[in-house]
């Protein structure tokens, strides 16, 4: 887009056709990814792919716990572990709030994290493409805490887990750009991810035990903040400086999320699990 009068033009334009502007480097920095399968499956960002390896590194470890525990294997964990390493459940109650971000990166089964894995793959690459890396982070990780914040309102006594409300995040983020947009291209983006979000929410009310409160939360937090952040403006400009800063306070607190579950699993946990 040009960052003047935010018309989408081509990434070899270097006047906007539109207003005449001259169009300076992005904020973001495109990389020369390459479609794998002729297109078949999405480019895939650097940020995206780190996302689903942590998810898939704490998804072996719970059910590597879950197997020498004998409560569970690859295709069903058990609530007890998931809330060991970090789940969603009584929030409100104990004042745990880390487990908002935690929740984000536990997955309940096989089936599961595979499905979150192909949607975060799709969306976080378009995401990322379009918003760039600062702001696909903020997006992620604050449409994650608004699901989970939401699901605890809504029923604080009920584990949940899940990449889903980050990437319903995503989604929000997506369709913000097409409200902004009053164009056919943004109303085609607009188009596209408003079914998205149906479909998710069809089937939160289809399958059991899916958190559709936490895919809710997550859709307004992402539309939110993707409303709010706009798409990358000039390298340099001081708002790009506001969105580096806010990326790395979010990957600041999920530090801190996960240090607060080290620190109650070696001081609570093993209290809990004598009982």
């Amino acid at each position: 887009m040009c960052p003047h009068c935010r018309a989408f033009i081509t990434d070899k334009d270097r006047v906007c056709p539109y207003c005449n502007e001259r169009v300076g480097p992005r904020a973001i920095e495109r990389r020369s990814d390459t479609p794998l399968l002729g297109g078949l499956i999405p480019q895939a960002r650097f940020t995206t792919v780190l996302i689903l390896v942590i998810n898939f590194g704490f998804y072996l470890a719970t059910t590597i716990y879950a197997m020498k525990a004998g409560t569970g294997d690859a295709m069903g964990l058990d609530t007890k572990t998931l809330y060991f390493f970090g789940a969603k459940y009584a929030v409100l109650e104990s004042g745990q709030w880390w487990r908002l971000v935690t929740a984000n990166f536990l997955h309940g089964g096989l089936l599961h994290i595979l499905f979150n894995s192909w949607a975060l793959f799709d969306v976080g690459a378009m995401v990322d493409q379009i918003f760039g890396t600062n702001r696909m982070l903020v997006i992620y990780f604050i449409g994650g805490v608004c699901g989970y914040l939401l699901s605890s309102l809504w029923n604080d006594q009920v584990v949940s887990i899940g990449a889903s409300a980050s990437i319903c995040g995503l989604v929000g983020a997506m369709i913000a750009l097409g409200f902004r947009h009053r164009n056919p291209m943004g109303d085609a983006i607009r188009g596209a991810f408003v079914r998205w979000a149906v479909y998710i929410l069809v089937m939160g009310f289809i399958i059991p035990h899916i958190d559709n409160a936490a895919h809710i939360g997550g859709l307004a937090g992402g539309f939110g903040i993707g409303y709010l952040a706009g798409t990358p403006r000039l390298e340099g400009a001081p708002v790009e400086k506001l969105w580096k800063l806010s990326a790395a306070f979010c990957l600041l607190l999920t530090a801190i999320s996960f240090l607060k579950l080290y620190l109650w699993n070696t001081h609570v946990a093993p209290i809990i699990g004598a009982r």
